[in-house]
């Protein structure tokens, strides 16, 4: 399939961001066309996914869960090109399974890191290995600099230093509904303090809060809890303002 070719996002740093906010369907292969058909057809330079999108964390059936993400990232690398696309999934090494984001680009994946902080109360730790904390960085693309929380590891304060300076922080998440304030809130602070655009990804699925998002570095929230999906065009011109305005890098006069 021949894609119309999209904007080079170095070129002036204004590109069309999209975030899904979708239900998870019956099963993994209905997930999966889901998300190749929303990248076929979607104008958007950068798109994120919710936290474990092709399979939820289905724990009766991890081994299968695992091996559908093995034959699932073949498609997804043939057909991302010049998009970028933020997703985790279930992967196993050496006997033991992580929760690994990858972001892909150019039929590759250029970045990727497992998820350091395990949600307890969702039986994360009993399934998942912690991942290596120092994964969790600065990345380049196309001279922009982006980071990456996945979910839970949002509420904590050093990972957001270890992070600092991003242009564009992108969370992948399965936040559940009771917390949606904290979700809010937490990634609208991350935005404001970092001066940086975050994308926030979560499910629809009954039991999530919703709160997807496309956050400004003054604080802006672009939301929408009626859409599978929320696009807006951001420009980096914005984070280079605001950083200018309120230089927080030094130190107030006395």
């Amino acid at each position: 399939m021949v894609k119309k070719p999209l904007n080079h996002t170095a070129h002036n740093g204004d590109f069309l961001v999209a975030t899904l906010q979708n239900k998870t369907l019956e099963s993994y292969e209905q997930n999966l066309q889901y998300l190749l058909n929303y990248i076929k057809n979607s104008k958007a330079q950068l798109i994120v996914a919710p936290e474990l999108c092709l399979t939820n964390f289905d724990y009766e059936n991890f081994e299968e869960a695992s091996a559908f993400y093995e034959r699932a990232l073949p498609e997804l690398l043939t057909l991302i090109d010049e998009q970028i696309v933020v997703l985790t999934m279930s992967i196993k090494e050496d006997e033991k399974f992580f929760n690994r984001a990858v972001v892909i680009h150019q039929q590759k994946i250029v970045h990727q890191q497992d998820k350091h902080k395990l949600f307890k109360l969702g039986d994360e730790e009993k399934y998942f290995a912690v991942g290596d904390k120092n994964q969790i960085k600065k990345f380049k693309i196309n001279n922009i600099t982006y980071a990456i929380l996945i979910c839970f590891e949002l509420r904590f304060k050093e990972l957001w230093k270890q992070i600092e300076g991003a242009d564009v922080i992108l969370i992948p998440a399965r936040w559940g509904k009771s917390r949606q304030i904290h979700l809010e809130t937490l990634s609208r602070a991350l935005g404001i303090m970092n001066q940086c655009f975050v994308v926030v990804s979560n499910s629809a699925d009954e039991d999530m809060a919703l709160a997807s998002a496309i956050i400004a570095p003054w604080g802006e929230v672009y939301a929408d809890e009626t859409l599978e999906l929320i696009e807006k065009n951001i420009n980096l011109k914005e984070v280079r303002r605001v950083r200018r305005l309120i230089n927080v890098e030094q130190d107030s006069p006395q």
